[in-house]
């Protein structure tokens, strides 16, 4: 009997690894529309969630069915040598700067505030100037190939990324950079909410004076809820219509309205002074009190935090599981127009708004 040892190859492994990390990307956002469809295919059913799903997988699986389809497309590709180290090491600067995008997630996710806006931006900032000198030749790697002299397109390549750092910069004092709008932590969520070495308070009217009990100042300084009981007594108090805002700390499209949408100076003004703004985190980890914790009618799973509680709110009254999500009530708690998602269209934005005022003006309440 002839025993037969298998052995690994090392770039197996860096196949190995490479599918997984693939994978794991790849799948990193898909939770919100799965899970949307998922909801609407529980609740209402019909040919909406099939299509949904049938879209979603054929844009995963095209690529690879359409290269096993036909083979003779890989051998058309260009050979490797030194220009693929150079893409490798170009492609690893992006990795490297997205990394520290998802490690910004989960600091604001647990609240440890380590990867604070102005520490982002200036890690960016270090990230793609580094980047900058290496395809200007200034900075060489040991599998870089000799280069007698630089190209004209890694040069182009270059400036551009120079001009992309330089454009960060102003970030650390508050400028909006808004070419990467979702991807540093929210104006909010750093250790100088208004710049560095900018102590002004409030946005659009809506200073710290105008803030009631159980408040505080959200995206763009306007003031906010965090919880829907006391933001709908609150409305009644002010007779104001209720905003919610689903939405997550690891939420970009969500932190991209906010940045793109929210800054505008009418919305800013709408959303502090017209409405009462009630942001429901369907992230938030902090546990509920043992008493308040249930088991979801709608999905049957264990309601143990806080975001959980907002989740199962967003899934069970709005059939909805994706953020942003933005529903409009009267004083009770009907929609007065309809849901509203993810648009950086600002005019429709405000024109949204105003129909939702004109509403709650119509009812009387």
């Amino acid at each position: 009997m002839q025993l037969i040892k298998v052995q690994i190859r090392g770039d197996c492994w860096e196949y190995f690894l490479l599918a997984f990390t693939l994978a794991l990307v790849s799948f990193s956002c898909t939770g919100p529309i799965v899970g949307t469809l998922i909801v609407q295919a529980a609740s209402v059913g019909g040919m909406a969630p099939v299509i949904g799903m049938l879209g979603f997988s054929l844009a995963l699986a095209l690529p690879f069915a359409l290269f096993a389809a036909f083979p003779g497309w890989l051998n058309s590709l260009p050979k490797s040598g030194g220009w693929l180290n150079s893409v490798k090491v170009f492609l690893g600067f992006l990795e490297l700067a997205f990394a520290f995008k998802f490690l910004s997630i989960t600091d604001m996710v647990w609240g440890l505030h380590v990867l604070e806006r102005e520490v982002f931006i200036a890690i960016w900032i270090t990230i793609f100037g580094a980047l900058g000198f290496y395809l200007m030749g200034k900075i060489r790697l040991p599998h870089d190939s000799p280069m007698e002299y630089l190209p004209v397109s890694r040069m182009m390549l270059g400036l551009l990324v120079f001009a992309f750092t330089i454009y960060m910069i102003p970030g650390l004092w508050g400028a909006p950079v808004n070419l990467i709008s979702g991807f540093p932590p929210p104006s909010n969520y750093a250790e100088s909410p208004h710049g560095v070495g900018n102590r002004a308070s409030g946005a659009g009217g809506a200073g710290t004076a105008s803030l009631s009990e159980d408040m505080h100042l959200g995206p763009q300084g306007i003031p906010a809820f965090d919880d829907y009981d006391k933001a709908l007594a609150y409305a009644k108090q002010v007779n104001k219509p209720l905003l919610l805002d689903f939405t997550g700390k690891g939420c970009t499209n969500c932190r991209k309205m906010e940045d793109a949408v929210w800054s505008d100076p009418t919305v800013r003004e709408m959303l502090a002074n017209d409405f009462v703004l009630t942001s429901l985190y369907v992230d938030f980890r902090q546990e509920l009190p043992e008493d308040e914790k249930y088991v979801s009618p709608v999905t049957g799973k264990k309601i143990r935090t806080v975001g959980n509680k907002w989740s199962d709110f967003q899934i069970s009254r709005f059939q909805r599981n994706s953020q942003p999500h933005y529903v409009i009530l009267g004083h009770d708690e009907e929609k007065l127009v309809e849901d509203r998602g993810y648009n950086t269209d600002i005019e429709a934005y405000i024109d949204w708004l105003k129909r939702g005022l004109k509403a709650f003006e119509e009812r009387g309440e």
